[in-house]
Parts: structure tokens; sequence; C-alpha cells
């Protein structure tokens, strides 16, 4: 009976000190150096923390207020440190560096968290995304769906693109490319206008990003304009750049791949001085490809540094240099013959040899943080985006499809584009009747200013079934088509979060815009960029958004949520024929949904429910700088994204998406939306061989699969149903600590025949890999 009431108590003071290890505890703890920070935390929540004073000399740590448990307290000192955390019993941790952890022996079993932001972490998921609300707060507690694509996805799947990362998320689904040269995606239903964003930044410019400096992307559904301004209403895909590190860390990744695919990778981070007050970071990529397509061709080169300051334990100065050099060849892929893609081959260009794509960009981004106090933060942001491009292209607009001649056009020249962002936002919390409030206000500033000197004249008339190519010049003739832009706006907001019994969570907000829009165009071999500007028509548009949502968490794994929000768009940059400014895109969204957590958050999902409306749609006229409008649009559907552990050594993500896209007015009223099909799914998952004398292996394999979908506004034609199967398999030899890795990928395994995006014409429609291999060797220390 003795021995019974022992085991019994000792239980009972194992669970004690996991439930309190566990539970949720209101924190405050200032911004100050690291170790203070910790013995903070060890009061406040009564759990022995062991660490050296040497072992994190010189660190600061940022302000931690509100709800939360000793884990996620724990990630959040610790990130930016290449440090974590391993439970030693049930009431004691122990800090150790990541390096330290990533070489415990096998058969000894711990417990942590790693820093999400730690090189290295495998983790397919995430607990917090800054996206949605501009602060740190948990996805559990955010009203609104938002999806992470950690970099662990990014580098099993050996991504080279935006594109390829952002289709492990549901209801996002690729754009037209022009062959690969931007990036554009549809999210529910909806164009992104080719603009994204990099730390919540806009680039409006048709960018295809490198992702050698990416850390995580970041896709938050629905209208976002109330924090980012003018935005489209599907969404937004917000890229979140690697931070400097303090503890050293370097990586060389080498890859060889199918069509002469070169790729370079390095990254390198550390302390450049012995108080780590001041840190770096540095990825450099170098690609050299050529393409499945005839004349394709990329080659880039991207350098980009990264300087962070801990001026004092209040303020951070964070600065950002980006240089990329791009050479290629826009492609618009092949045309539709009745009510499909021609039967060509995935080979077949039909444009012009002589025409070659140049762009050099050059972004510069200056943050600076201060922390009045643990509950009061200040942050001032500027961000200069200069690019530089000649872009010459060959299309065809008239086909005979029993013959295959099709007549073409030549558009091309220079473009030149200057854009300046600022923002100031401050942060803090406060109480009014014992009920927390978490607001954010902030002020924005946009300016986009850009010329365009270019050529527009018939080109020759090309064969689709038998090309022979004019290899004539025609960028050499003399300009006849200018263009002046300035597209600016201000816009101030307010958001305020409120916490009631600590399981009700309310957003309510709102943001207020002024944006004018000033474009200028001239016709003629006689004209000149002068007389555009002097052509120019301004163009305001005030309007106020509001945003509100809620989120009820009866339990720590189940939260259920909604949101109403309304959105400003950008469609007031797009002109028609005449040079006329089109009418402004609204956007207005009602969201329903629920989230889970399992596992201390190593499995997560999301289930959405939505309608979405846009009035003032325009459509892009193909081979041409002008738009038409085509009315209002809906769309409706279903998302569900699953991310995370499912036993161990097991990482999946898997999605599907229902989209019910269609016009409501205009001439192709109750068509479908382009490029967006009804039903589609993936599946990707990663198995860490856990048998010992396979140790270090690891085999992955995906799925990706999507319903017919409309090529054009007036349905003449659909892409196929299709599925596309990847498989990946690495090897990091136990003997070298996990350092040196090797990994071969392989896309489209079966060697289908695939269709990216269209144009939303049936001269411009992109066609997907076939089946391609890429290895690479990759060392780090």
């Amino acid at each position: 009976m003795q021995k019974n009431l022992w085991v019994i108590g000792l239980s009972i003071i194992m669970f004690s000190g996991f439930a309190q290890a566990q539970s949720n505890k209101v924190l405050s703890i200032p911004a100050q150096n690291l170790p203070d920070a910790l013995h903070s935390l060890s009061s406040q929540t009564g759990i022995q923390i062991l660490f050296t004073a040497e072992q994190l000399k010189g660190f600061q740590s940022p302000a931690i207020n509100g709800s939360m448990n000793t884990e996620q307290a724990l990630i959040r000192l610790l990130q930016g440190t290449s440090y974590t955390w391993l439970a030693s019993g049930q009431n004691t941790y122990v800090i150790k560096s990541a390096a330290e952890v990533a070489t415990v022996m096998p058969e000894v079993r711990v417990t942590g968290a790693m820093n999400p932001d730690t090189p290295g972490n495998p983790s397919y998921t995430r607990t917090n995304a800054s996206t949605a609300t501009k602060s740190n707060l948990p996805i559990m507690k955010t009203p609104m769906s938002v999806q992470v694509i950690p970099r662990a996805v990014i580098e099993d799947q050996q991504a080279v693109q935006v594109n390829d990362a952002v289709r492990n998320v549901s209801g996002v689904f690729p754009g037209f490319t022009f062959g690969g040269m931007s990036q554009a995606f549809m999210i529910r239903g909806f164009d992104t206008g080719f603009a994204s964003f990099r730390d919540g930044f806009r680039f409006p410019l048709a960018l295809r990003f490198s992702l050698a400096n990416i850390e995580r992307v970041e896709v938050l559904k629905g209208a976002a304009s109330n924090l980012y301004g003018r935005i489209e209403p599907g969404g937004m895909v917000n890229l979140i750049t690697k931070r400097p590190q303090a503890e050293r860390y370097y990586s060389l990744n080498q890859q060889f791949g199918s069509y002469g695919q070169f790729q370079t990778l390095a990254d390198a981070t550390g302390a450049l001085n012995e108080t780590g007050t001041l840190l770096y970071r540095l990825n450099f990529e170098y690609l050299n490809q050529d393409s499945f397509r005839d004349f394709g061709f990329n080659k880039r080169i991207f350098v980009a540094p990264s300087v962070t300051w801990r001026i004092t334990p209040d303020t951070q100065l964070d600065v950002d240099f980006t240089y990329n050099n791009e050479d290629t060849r826009e492609d618009h892929g092949i045309v539709a013959i009745g009510n499909r893609p021609a039967k060509l081959p995935r080979s077949r260009f039909l444009g012009e040899p002589a025409d070659k794509t140049t762009q050099n960009m050059y972004n510069t981004a200056v943050t600076l943080t201060h922390a009045f106090n643990s509950d009061w933060q200040a942050r001032a942001r500027f961000n200069y985006l200069r690019r530089d491009t000649v872009d010459p292209q060959t299309t065809g607009f008239d086909l005979n499809e029993a013959t295959g001649d099709m007549q073409r056009s030549f558009y091309g020249g220079t473009a030149t584009g200057d854009v300046f962002m600022s923002t100031m936002d401050i942060t803090g919390r406060f109480y009014t009747a014992g009920v927390e409030h978490n607001v954010l206000a902030g002020w924005e500033y946009y300016g986009q200013f850009g010329s365009v000197k270019s050529i527009s004249v018939d080109a020759s008339p090309i064969n689709i079934f038998r090309p022979i190519y004019s290899n004539v010049n025609l960028a050499s003739q003399p300009y006849n088509f200018f263009i002046d832009q300035k597209n600016e706006w201000n816009g101030v907001y307010l958001q305020d979060q409120i916490t009631l019994f600590d399981k009700l969570h309310i957003m309510a907000g709102g943001r207020y815009d002024w944006a004018s829009n000033d474009v200028g165009t001239a016709f003629g071999i006689d004209k000149f960029l002068s007389d555009a500007k002097a052509a120019g028509r301004e163009i305001n548009n005030n309007r106020f958004s509001p945003r509100a949502g809620i989120v009820y968490q009866p339990w720590e794994w189940l939260s259920f949520y909604g949101n109403y929000v309304q959105s400003l768009g950008a469609a007031n940059s797009a002109f028609d024929a005449n040079g006329n400014i089109l009418k402004p895109q609204i956007g207005e969204q009602f969201e329903g949904g629920f989230k889970t957590s399992f596992f201390d958050g190593r499995l997560n999902s999301n289930v959405a429910f939505y309608y979405l409306t846009k009035q003032n749609l325009a459509f892009r006229v193909p081979g041409q700088p002008y738009s038409i409008p085509i009315g209002q649009a809906r769309s409706q559907g279903v998302e569900v994204d699953i991310s995370g552990q499912i036993i161990q050594g097991l990482n999946l993500i898997l999605t599907y998406a229902y989209t019910d896209a269609e016009v409501l007015e205009g001439a192709n009223k109750g068509n479908r939306l382009w490029n967006v099909p009804k039903h589609a799914g993936s599946l990707w998952a990663r198995y860490d061989v856990q048998y010992e004398p396979l140790r270090g292996l690891s085999i992955g394999a995906g799925i990706y699969a999507q319903d017919k979908r409309p090529g054009d506004p007036a349905n003449t034609y659909f892409l196929p149903a299709q599925a596309r199967v990847d498989a990946m398999v690495r090897y990091r030899p136990p003997a070298m600590h996990s350092r040196l890795s090797l990994q071969l990928n392989i896309y489209n395994l079966a060697d289908s025949t695939l269709y990216g995006g269209t144009l939303g014409d049936r001269f411009s429609v992109n066609v997907d890999v076939p089946r391609t291999f890429v290895g690479s060797i990759r060392y780090e220390m």
C-alpha cells in the first residue's frame, strides 16, 4: 500500500511539472540581455532553466508580453541566436546550441523546440506568422487563413522559384509566367497582378525572385489591403528573408540537373564583433541553365548581404541590400486549337530567337526598431527598388487553325522603374476594465515611377507545325510607343486585437487610403517620352476599408474563426486602348473556418469557407500594354491545409481546394474565371528513416493534381485535368554529423504533358516541365 501511495505521489509531481510547463501564463519580460530574460522567465513560471552566463554572453532578447506557455516563451527569447532548448525531466530546461542538438546520439530521446529560423530546421509547419497582423501572433489566434512554407520544404523540393513553393498551398495556382521569366499567382480565383511582397514590402514589377535568401513563404488568403495598401482581393504572397544569426553558420550547395542546369548557392552568417551586437548574413546564387523549350535559357547572379546592429537592448537597426541580374528569353508558350491546347511538341517555341530579355534589380531596405518598454514598440521602415529591363517579345494574334499559319506582332523596348516605400507603425498593449488590448497603428507611403520606350510593330508570320524563324532583330527599329506612369498612395491604418477570458479574440480595424495615378501615352516615331508625360491624366481615389475578425479557442488544440474584409485594388494603374485609366477594383470577403494544432504544435491544420467578390475586374490584352474591363466576378469555395509531423520522422503537407469562380457581370457573365480549376489538391511527404543502419537517409514524394481549367475569359478552350508526381532521396552520412548532404530530385516522374497558366488568350499557354532530374551536393559548417 505504501509503495502504491509513493508511485501515485510521484506521478502527481511529474504531471504537475508537465502541466506547469505546458499551461499558459501571462508573462511580462522587457527587452534586455538574454541571461537576465531567462532568469525572469524562470521566476515567472517556476520552471528551472539551466545555462551558463558565458554561454549566452552578449546576446539580447526581445520583449515578451502576453499569455503563452514556457516553451513558446523560450522559442521567442532564443529567436535569432541559433540556440535551442532540451527538456530534462518534467520541470527543467537546458539551453543548448542547435549544433549540439543536431549531434545528439539517436538512442537518447529528447524533447525540445528548435528556433524556427535555425538553419537546418526540418519541420514542415509553423505556429506563428507575421503577415496577417504585422505581429508575431500565433496562427491559432489569427482570424484569417494564413499558410507558411518553411525553408525545409523549399530545400527538400529544391525549388528554384516562388511558383514552385506556393503549389504547396491550397487555392493557389500558377498564373502566366512568360516561360518562368516572372512569377504570377492565382489565389482564390483572382490574379495577383504580378505583384508579390518581400518582408511586407510590395514588389509590383513582375520580378522573379531568387529563393536563395528566403527563410519561408507566407500566403495570406483573402483581401489584405487593410495593412498593405492596394492589393488584389484573392490574397498575397509574402517572402520572409533570412535574418543574420549570432551563431556562425556556413553552407555551400552545388546543383546539377537536366538541360544543363548548374546552380551554386552559398549562405554565411555570424557575429562581426565579440559582444554579438553586430551580425551579418550573406546569400549568393549563380544559375546557368538551358531549357526543354527551343532556344530557352536562364542566367542569374544574385547577391544579398544583410546587417543587424543591436544598438542597445531596446534599439535595433537592420539594413538589407539585394542585387539581381538575369538574362533569359520571354516565352509565350504554345497556342490553342479548338477547345484545348494545340498538340505540339513541348519544345516548340513560337517567338523569335533574336528576342533576349535582360533585367537588373537593385533593392535596399532599412528598418529601425525601438522598444520603449515591455508593452510599447515603434518601427520605421524604408525600401527602395530599382529595375532596368530590356524586354523584346514576339507573339501571335491570329491563327489559321487548319494550316497552322499564325500572324505575329512584336513589342519590346526598355523600361525603368523606381519604387519608394516607407512605413511607420507603433504597437502596444494596454488594459481597459480588465480587457487586454494589443493595438497597431501605422502610416504607409508607396510611390511607383516608371517609363517605357518601346516598339510596337507587325512581325513576320510563322507556321506553328513547321516553324521557320526570321532571326530579324526588330528591337533595332525606332521607338514608336511611350508610357510615363506615376502611381502613389498614402494610407493610415489602425488595428485592435482584444482578448477576453483567454479564449475569445476579437480583431477590428480599418484603413483609409489617398491614392493617385497618372498615366500618359504617346504613339508614333515622331513622339518622345516627354510627349507621354505631357499627356498624363491624374486620377484620384480615396477609400476607407474596414476589417473585422473573431477567434474562439475553447481548447488549446482547436480554434473557430471568422472575418469580414473590404479592399481597394490596384486596377486604376491599368488603362484602356485610349489611355483612359480604369476604375479601381473593389474586393469584399466573408470567411469562416476552424484550425487545429496537435502534438505541441507539430501538426497543424486550417479549414476555410469563403465568399469573395471583386468589382471592376480588368483583363490585360495579350501582346499589348493596355487592358479592358470585364465587370464583376465572384469566387466561393472550401480550402483545407494540413502540415507537420504525423509520426517520428514523417513530415507532410496535404492540401485541397474547391474553387467556384465565375463572372457575374459583363460580356462573359456566367463564364468561369480562367486559369482556375474547380478541384485541386496536393500531397508531399518526407520520411527520415529511423532504422539505425540507414540513419541519415530521407525519401520523399508528392503529387499535385488539378481539374480542367478555362484558358480564356470567353471559355473557348480548357486546359485538361492533370497530375504531376515528384520524388526525392537524400543521404546525410552520420559520420559527417549531418554536415554533408547528397540529394536527388525528380520532377514529373511520369513524364506527363502538363500546362502552367495562360495569359487569357488563345496564343499564350505555358508548358510545364517534362521529366527532369536535379542533383545536389551540400556542405554545412
